[in-house]
């Protein structure tokens, strides 16, 4: 017995559906921290007109809005960039170059090479191995006449 749908016994001229055109995006490297986006050239260029013509990251904007309301005094969004892009590249500065330090991908792999080279004891499961095991005694709980268990005494 076969079933038929709805669509199969009724064709329809149904037109296909036009797909969407791409949206184009850009990547775009933040003037503050560094780290890159793909954006929309509006969006970019919406943040461009709100900071000065920097493109900042969607952090960095949380950032400097932080800056503005941690102020004892009234600061401008052009202070609290300045201020914050001066503090990126304090940090930046006192951290290591990214020549000097090690992937953290590339680090696990020689971890995990090490250890597979390294020998090690043969693991026991037996409790016998467990210093103290003795020293308990019976166990902790015990059925009473319902369905949850009852400290023992």
């Amino acid at each position: 017995m076969a079933l038929t749908t709805s669509s199969e016994s009724h064709p329809t001229s149904a037109k296909p559906t036009p797909t969407p055109p791409p949206i184009e995006v850009e990547c775009v490297k933040c003037d503050s921290c560094g780290f890159t986006e793909d954006c929309t050239p509006a969006y970019i260029s919406r943040v461009r007109e709100r900071y000065q013509g920097r493109w900042i990251c969607g952090l960095c904007v949380e950032a400097v809005k932080d800056e503005v309301l941690r102020s004892d005094r009234l600061i401008s969004t052009e202070e609290a960039l300045n201020r914050h892009i001066n503090f990126c590249r304090k940090f930046r500065s006192s951290s290591p170059l990214h020549k000097e330090t090690e992937h953290p991908i590339l680090a696990m792999g020689r971890v995990f090479r090490r250890s597979l080279d390294t020998p090690r004891a043969l693991r026991s499961n037996s409790s016998s191995s467990l210093g103290g095991v003795e020293r308990v005694g019976g166990p902790a709980l015990v059925r009473s006449g319902s369905c949850f268990s009852s400290l023992s005494r």
